[in-house]
């Protein structure tokens, strides 16, 4: 058995080596009992913030999450260079950029290095992943999401596209083409469901039929979604999906009640109201939303616990200003394209799959700069959107 030195344990006591919600939960605390709050005072604050997004939340992961788990299970379809094609609506529907990569990669060949930014792009920017999940915890509800996303879709991943095609060399190059070969185009039926769904009540007023009306919003789609892949699932599997799903769920929501906790924190003690007068800096609001989402990103490397953690943080600022909710949405999705760095799982991931011969300068090289590229160029389309009114 071996004793680790004195020095090293006197070195690393100190080091704040905790998990996000640890964090988050301790700096909702300190901020309370910094700012002179009561332990009353404390106490409900934290109680009333850790609940209030659980609740949206539960109803965007857990049906998404087990539409993943069963669309995991499924070969999907071998179709050469136009794998880059469905590989967003994977990315998307898997609630995972790094599953749909991975599920993807065999059929990929030489199309693999594209085909993960155009799967990282639709993890961003597509429902029900990353503008559901952060519009859950804002409260935003609207069909709109989709239609946003798919505008932004396209030019977002040629923007990665054009940076990979300027800079890559020889030492990145990519696997032998793979054979097209048959797979199953059901697995992606739940996202034709989710669609349809929400086609039809962005185009029609079911206000009279509640039933109806609440499967055609955002989350009632979702569910319905959920309810058609597990039905499509054979039956040994359905339990696994069920429980998968819930796994990945609990811990997502524990990050996302401690984040909350912390911006109703924050709230209580800053007035707000008053460092946000006015209606007058939509841009620069919306500027400000891509940097924090960039910064948290950059810190943790995960998106989707950047997802999770920092639209909670920024509702309270959100709610006082005056800017269209889509667009705050799309502001916190394409800050969290920045960047694919190291501690990213999906930098690791990548670059054993596309970027074995690329040199680990290279591979950052090619893969941050690619990811920065996808969210400078989107947060100018975004901007351009809120200035044309169409956000």
């Amino acid at each position: 058995m071996s004793v680790a030195k004195p020095e090293l344990a006197k070195a690393a006591w100190w080091r704040p080596d905790l998990p996000l919600p640890i964090l988050l939960v301790l700096l909702a605390v300190g901020i309370g009992l910094a700012a002179g709050l009561d332990a009353g005072q404390v106490q409900i604050t934290f109680r009333t913030g850790f609940g209030r997004a659980l609740g949206d939340f539960a109803l965007i992961l857990l049906p998404s999450f087990l539409i993943a788990a069963n669309m995991s299970r499924r070969p999907l379809p071998a179709i050469g260079g136009w794998v880059r094609l469905i590989s967003p609506f994977s990315a998307a529907g898997m609630i995972c950029h790094v599953t749909a990569y991975a599920a993807l990669a065999p059929i990929a060949g030489r199309n693999r290095l594209s085909m993960a930014m155009a799967a990282y792009a639709g993890f961003m920017l597509l429902v029900p992943a990353g503008p559901l999940i952060v519009g859950a915890a804002l409260g935003v509800d609207d069909p709109g999401l989709l239609l946003v996303g798919l505008l932004l879709l396209l030019p977002v991943w040629l923007a990665g596209e054009v940076w990979l095609r300027l800079w890559r060399t020889h030492d990145a190059a990519a696997a032998p083409e793979a054979p097209i070969a048959a797979g199953e185009w059901r697995a992606f039926t739940p996202f034709a469901v989710l669609a349809g769904l929400l086609v039809l009540g962005w185009s029609t007023d079911l206000a009279a039929w509640p039933v109806v009306d609440f499967f055609t919003r955002p989350k009632g789609a979702l569910l319905a979604a959920a309810l058609w892949s597990y039905l499509d699932t054979p039956a040994e599997h359905r339990r696994e999906g069920l429980e998968s799903a819930v796994g990945r769920t609990s811990g997502l929501l524990i990050v996302v009640g401690a984040a909350s906790a912390v911006g109703a924190m924050a709230t209580a003690v800053v007035p707000i109201e008053r460092l946000l007068p006015g209606a007058s800096g939509q841009a620069a609001a919306l500027i400000g939303l891509f940097a924090i989402a960039a910064l948290m990103k950059t810190l943790q490397g995960s998106s989707m616990a950047t997802f999770a953690a920092v639209a909670p943080l920024v509702l309270p600022l959100i709610e006082h200003m005056q800017i269209p909710p889509v667009a705050a949405v799309y502001a916190i999705c394409l800050g969290a394209f920045v960047a694919i760095l190291p501690n990213d799982g999906y930098y690791w991931v990548v670059r054993r799959e596309a970027l074995e011969r690329a040199s680990d300068g290279a591979a950052t090289f090619y893969l941050a700069g690619a990811s920065v590229c996808q969210a400078l160029t989107g947060l100018v389309l975004l901007l351009l959107l809120l200035h044309l009114g169409l956000v």
